[in-house]
């Protein structure tokens, strides 16, 4: 072989490297240090041994040999020489960088543009589920020439430069052997196709501005920021070429006293001191309407009501909902009237608490009363 250095380094890859890994290493460098590409004089040596070390590690049978065995399990040299394996740079090139494989890709319609449409909704329309009219502009096909771009009467043609591939090709010859570079096509950019009477409303694109009306189902359980894609709803492509797709981005009006988070919901609900000991009942929203709340007696601050099922239905499971969940908060007063100090002091000497005269420590300062 052309050089004695390990061809795991010579790649700059690890002895495990998949298949995929060394052959993106070879394409990396092969950019790099091509003769054509790279004017240094020591490119075209650094590129055969590139190209040598690929030929062995891209075989599997011939990688395995030289795992084991080094450049002695290889025979020989250990390489196939510098045209070997792809036949030469032309080859390679071809292979790599644009040759048959990307010319099959080329020449078809080119596809339309997708579309970002933003929907506003309110918080219950997000919760049970909606219809929604929206209203658009988009480049859709001309209704004359129905897409085509070729005037009434008239077609498009197969361009005479590509032969309706799209694609340009051209062969250098060079010290190292043949070099092929493929570009796009500057007469019918890359369509494959030439109009040679365009369509006068369109003028040869196929398409002309229009708004377009469409319903949009709004699934139950839906939230901020989720998308609802539309296949084929976005703008058309040029000369019959696939639509693209809508993308409609939903933004959920807040609801003034329910928090959401994913499929539950919370509410926050402040009760009395009086309330909380005593226990009350109170009407707490949901999104199926008021329901009515049991508050027991001695409920504590900060005490969690879980009412099951009464939460945001599972977007991806049908008939399946999250809860509502209850906080309930003990409102301390911070202003009392004579009387109900009163109270509250008779209520700190029934329960053995020391109330200050002043109002500071005890139970005042307890309930912050101070």
């Amino acid at each position: 072989m052309a050089t004695d250095r390990d061809l795991y380094a010579v790649l700059g890859v690890e002895r495990v490297a998949s298949d995929a890994d060394i052959k993106r290493a070879f394409r990396r460098l092969a950019q790099q240090w091509h003769p054509d590409i790279n004017k240094d004089a020591a490119a075209q040596d650094r590129f055969k041994e590139i190209n040598e070390a690929y030929q062995v590690l891209s075989d599997p049978q011939r990688r395995q040999q030289y795992d084991m065995f080094g450049r002695a399990g290889l025979g020989g040299d250990g390489g196939a020489g510098f045209e070997g394996g792809f036949g030469g740079f032309g080859d390679i090139f071809d292979a790599f960088f644009g040759g048959a494989a990307a010319g099959a890709r080329r020449g078809r319609p080119q596809a339309g543009a997708d579309l970002r449409y933003d929907l506003r909704i309110g918080f219950a329309e997000a919760v049970g589920g909606a219809e929604k009219e929206i209203e658009f502009p988009v480049l859709g096909r001309c209704e004359v020439c129905d897409g085509s771009g070729a005037a009434p009467g008239s077609s498009a043609s197969t361009c005479p430069q590509c032969g309706g591939r799209g694609e340009v090709r051209s062969i250098r010859q060079t010290m190292l052997g043949q070099m092929v570079n493929v570009s796009t096509c500057p007469r019918c950019r890359g369509d494959g196709r030439i109009v040679e009477t365009p369509c006068e409303r369109c003028k040869g694109d196929g398409r002309t501005e229009m708004r377009r009306k469409l319903r949009v189902t709004v699934p139950a359980g839906i939230d901020e920021g989720h998308q609802i894609r539309l296949s084929n709803e976005g703008e058309v492509g040029p000369r019959g070429g696939p639509a693209g797709s809508l993308y409609v981005a939903i933004h959920v009006a807040e609801h003034p006293s329910l928090r959401r988070e994913g499929t539950e919901l919370i509410h926050e609900v402040d009760i009395s001191i009086a309330q909380a000991a005593l226990g009350t009942k109170l009407t707490v929203p949901t999104i199926d309407g008021d329901e009515e709340l049991e508050i027991k007696p001695g409920t504590q601050p900060g005490t969690e009501i879980r009412l099951r099922g009464k939460g945001v239905p599972h977007l991806r499971r049908s008939g399946s909902r999250g809860d509502l969940h209850v906080f309930v908060n003990v409102a301390v007063p911070r202003k009392l009237s004579r009387r109900q100090r009163e109270l509250l002091e008779e209520l700190a000497r029934e329960s053995g608490d020391t109330v200050s005269a002043n109002g500071r420590g005890g139970i005042r300062e307890k309930l912050g009363l101070g």
